[in-house]
């Protein structure tokens, strides 16, 4: 295995790219695996967890771009993973709803994402990997709030 220079691996901004990469890959390959993808995972988790809402809300919601989420959405309801109708209070606007379906999916979706977690952070107790996550949330809320 080739070495990598010191000065690299004890840069966090590094550390965290090289892992971002090995994240993405375990996380596309367990999603794949369910016929799934990434952004089908954000969608359903807010409509799970907020509710029915517009294409343009889930975007912003779910940081994806609006052309991603109608191309994401167009998949979900081709799957009955969600519902889409126009919304009766903006007439410009669709609504989309979590199904049944859609629960039984993002369930599923959240084993297969827990046990991405489990494998991308195998070497680190239960306690480091809380620790971990608190950090990351920490100093990712200090580059958002800019």
């Amino acid at each position: 295995m080739d070495e990598i220079p010191e000065r690299l691996t004890v840069k966090p901004s590094w550390l965290i790219t090289q892992l971002a990469v090995h994240a993405r890959r375990l996380v596309f390959g367990g999603f794949t695996a369910t016929g799934a993808r990434g952004y089908h995972y954000r969608i359903l988790a807010a409509l799970h967890e907020f509710g029915p809402a517009s294409q343009a809300e889930l975007g912003r919601r779910c940081r994806v771009d609006r052309s991603d989420v109608v191309a994401a959405v167009n998949q979900l309801v081709e799957q009955d993973f969600v519902d889409r109708a126009p919304d009766p209070d903006h007439a410009r606007r669709n609504k989309v709803t979590l199904t049944a379906g859609g629960v039984q999916q993002l369930r599923h979706m959240d084993h297969v994402l827990d046990q991405v977690q489990d494998d991308l952070l195998e070497p680190l107790s239960a306690e480091d990997r809380q620790t971990l996550t608190r950090l990351l949330g920490r100093v990712l809320a200090h580059h958002e709030s800019r």
